[in-house]
């Protein structure tokens, strides 16, 4: 029960900013979704020192724990589109996964360009690795 007690307000802080980034994207027409406005808001609050780690933590983990439920409306609200993926799917298919592949070998590439420049800087760890 006392766990409840903190975990609350803190879902209720990550909330707010939350609703708040969406504000920020209709009030300022950015052509950035408001929840991607409230991660960048959030990111700099704690960044900042402003909303230290401790207040969002616990209620932070605990979303990221139950994700997975979050998706199932989704995936109930996607059988709506069954002849789209009837009719598109191959190329649905071959869009998410070429997109996929991109995404990896550039994140690849450019882990591998600091972990160059780290081990060039002397940086490394003990143990030899990053």
């Amino acid at each position: 029960m006392n766990r409840w007690f903190r975990v609350i307000p803190q879902i209720t802080l990550l909330w707010v900013i939350y609703k708040t980034g969406n504000i920020l994207a209709e009030i300022t027409h950015l052509p950035v979704p408001g929840n991607v406005c409230g991660m960048i808001l959030l990111f700099v609050l704690l960044l900042a020192g402003i909303i230290p780690i401790a207040w969002v933590e616990e209620g932070a983990d605990l979303l990221l724990r139950h994700l997975a439920f979050f998706f199932i409306p989704i995936a109930v609200g996607l059988m709506q589109w069954v002849g789209l993926f009837q009719l598109s799917g191959l190329q649905l298919t071959l869009v998410i996964l070429i997109g996929s592949s991109v995404g990896i070998l550039v994140m690849g590439s450019v882990s591998k360009i600091f972990s160059r420049s780290g081990s060039a800087n002397g940086n490394q760890s003990a143990k030899g690795g990053i």
